[in-house]
């Protein structure tokens, strides 16, 4: 048979294949088959994947996945464009942005809650120096950041980091803003 995705060599771990191939099938279904079970962007982006040894190399599932989360989003946009109309879906696209932006305009270490002193959260520096990315992306439309580049930041550990839930909340919503004004 043959693989869709190159296979992982040597003690090299990658996603496991079965879970990718059963996934794409459901992915393929939920496209073409009206009567399959709704698939949408949000879970493309929080699937996640066992790893095993000789498995599908992780980049390039991961960008397949990309692709896939880019052609569920522009799905669900038209199909809530029609329900609701241009201007109210463009309302609410300004509304997360204001919401984005006032996340972002906070000062540097303060941007959100906290973990617990005997708790890890991401580190609070590399959050603040993407938002500052991310901020500066905002005022000036020379700096680029791609969807890519928000879904695969990656931010090391700390004691009373910055809590991951809001983190990743806002960058779910950094990547549906991308993907709205692309």
């Amino acid at each position: 048979m043959n693989s869709p995705f190159p296979m992982t060599k040597g003690r090299e771990k990658g996603y496991q294949p079965k879970q990718v191939d059963e996934f794409l099938d459901r992915a393929r279904s939920a496209y073409e088959d009206n009567e399959a079970p709704p698939l949408t962007a949000a879970d493309v982006r929080n699937l996640a994947f066992k790893l095993q040894r000789h498995g599908y190399v992780p980049r390039y599932v991961d960008a397949a996945l990309d692709r896939l989360e880019d052609v569920f989003f522009e799905r669900e946009r038209r199909a809530q464009m029609r329900e609701v109309g241009e201007d109210a879906w463009w309302q609410a696209t300004r509304g997360l942005l204001s919401e984005v932006r006032g996340r972002i305009d906070r000062p540097r270490g303060k941007r959100f809650r906290r973990r617990g002193w005997f708790a890890r959260g991401y580190r609070r520096s590399q959050v603040d120096a993407f938002l500052d990315r991310i901020g500066e992306m905002f005022r000036n439309r020379e700096v680029s950041v791609t969807s890519s580049e928000v879904r695969e930041v990656v931010f090391h550990p700390q004691w009373r980091g910055y809590d991951e839930a809001q983190v990743d909340a806002l960058l779910d919503s950094l990547v549906d803003i991308i993907l709205s004004t692309r």
